[in-house]
């Protein structure tokens, strides 16, 4: 064997060792003895859905709160265009917002702990203007889109995924703790 071939030889076992012994120290020393677990609630918190769902998993109502006539029809059109369940299926008859809550921004979206992620998406869809109303009570997982007089439009597919991307993940509302945390 060659000097070279030896000298090669003695270098790379010089740092497999040191690559063991980093490896074992870094084992030993380790302080988390334990995974955390954050799968349960403090008392008096509720569980909240906080999963981004597609938008063929996520149920809305849609409220005109403005005097144009239509609105709420022609935005739920918009909607199930892009997937989205409408519930109530607004006709121009019967849009106005059951709260009867004046609305002078662009929207509002109403929902409980089962629709925190589905508000979320429906946030950028509004550009991250839309006001949300959390309902700690409310238990089913509709959001409610109540439009208002600044409304325009929706975001386009772009606009959608730029404003999702600053808005970042889903924010606890107060009172609640992650249902899918582990």
């Amino acid at each position: 064997m060659s000097l070279a071939r030896v000298r090669a030889l003695a270098i790379v076992g010089v740092l497999f060792l040191c690559a063991v012994i980093f490896v074992t120290m870094a084992l030993l020393r380790d302080t988390q003895t334990t995974a955390s677990v954050g799968g349960s609630c403090p008392a008096g918190f509720v569980k909240a859905d906080l999963r981004l769902p597609v938008e063929s998993q996520i149920k809305i109502n849609v409220y005109n709160a403005t005097d144009r006539q239509g609105l709420a029809e022609q935005v739920a059109f918009n909607f199930e265009n892009r997937e989205f369940t409408v519930v109530n299926k607004p006709t121009i008859a019967q849009a106005n917002d059951p709260l009867k809550k004046k609305v002078d921004g662009i929207a509002v979206l109403r929902y409980g702990p089962n629709a925190v992620g589905a508000a979320w998406i429906l946030r950028a869809y509004f550009l991250a203007k839309a006001d949300v109303e959390f309902d700690i009570n409310r238990k089913d997982n509709v959001v409610d889109v109540v439009l208002g007089k600044q409304f325009q439009q929706l975001g386009t597919i772009t606009e959608v995924k730029q404003s999702l991307a600053a808005l970042g993940s889903p924010a606890l509302p107060k009172g609640t703790c992650d249902a899918n945390a582990r």
